[in-house]
């Protein structure tokens, strides 16, 4: 099994799940498409190992990060260049935080380096749309592992990135093509209370619309793969397809975090024999 990281911290990342990601997987598909693609762990193993064979088509809301992954695929040497201009201290992040870059290259390099050198590598704006999240005083030489994004460059060939709604991206597969959804959890895992940030991002009619969006992709045959909050408001909305419970674990906080687990669903209509 071939490990390649994803280069960015991403809440709700998923690298866990591709010690399990096997079982899910049907044994032929056409092509791949991840809509809530993040730092992209599933897709860099499934594609790193040789499960992805044909195009690949990962779209997110947020253009920033989208823009990160087209400068690693086309550009990665450029980018190695501009991340090592920045340094990792309080002064330099707060002046590069507040510098608009006019140029792909930068701006990727700038998206990166807040994302590694901030307080958990939280994404997280203000009503104006500017990236607000502190200095995360990270005492690290290597910030980036730049052997493993010129890696990551070498796997997008063959993939396609756009800045996309998810139900777009939804109604472009076709029969035998594999989906993976790994949307901004709406609801607290075992609670009964909303996550009020993430409704922002993903509100209970997003979820909706989810579930709805599954019944068409069942009957186009097309593969899906839904990650979700084990939530008995999930496991009643969703009815359709396998589902499974499993156990993650997860750190909470920075120094000093209180590690914990969490139970996910997963949510497929892929069936091995």
């Amino acid at each position: 099994m071939i490990k390649i990281k994803p280069f960015l911290r991403w809440a709700g990342g998923k690298t866990w799940l591709t010690k399990h990601i096997d079982k899910f997987i049907p044994e032929e598909f056409n092509n791949y498409y991840e809509p809530f693609v993040g730092g992209g762990a599933i897709f860099l193993y499934l594609k790193s190992n040789g499960y992805i064979k044909n195009k690949s088509y990962l779209s997110d809301s947020n253009p920033e990060l989208i823009n990160a992954y087209k400068v690693i695929k086309s550009n990665p040497d450029d980018l190695i260049k501009s991340l090592l201009e920045f340094k990792n201290t309080e002064e330099d992040y707060y002046k590069i935080r507040k510098t608009n870059f006019d140029n792909k290259i930068e701006t990727a390099s700038k998206f990166i380096y807040l994302n590694k050198t901030s307080f958990n590598g939280i994404y997280r704006v203000n009503r104006k749309g500017e990236y607000n999240v502190p200095f995360g005083n990270r005492n690290t030489k290597d910030l980036y592992n730049f052997d493993n994004i010129l890696k990551i460059s070498e796997l997008l060939k063959s993939t396609y990135f756009s800045v996309s709604d998810f139900k777009k991206k939804c109604e472009q597969t076709k029969e035998n093509d594999l989906i993976f959804l790994d949307p901004p959890y709406t609801v607290a895992h075992e609670n009964n209370g909303f996550i009020q940030y993430n409704q922002s991002l993903f509100s209970w009619k997003n979820q909706i619309e989810l579930s709805q969006i599954l019944e068409q992709l069942a009957n186009k045959k097309t593969y899906f793969i839904l990650t979700n909050a084990s939530h008995i408001s999930i496991d009643e909305l969703y009815q359709i397809g396998n589902k499974n419970i499993m156990s993650r674990p997860s750190t909470i906080g920075g120094i000093g975090a209180k590690r914990t687990s969490y139970n996910e669903i997963i949510i497929s209509n892929v069936t091995r024999g």
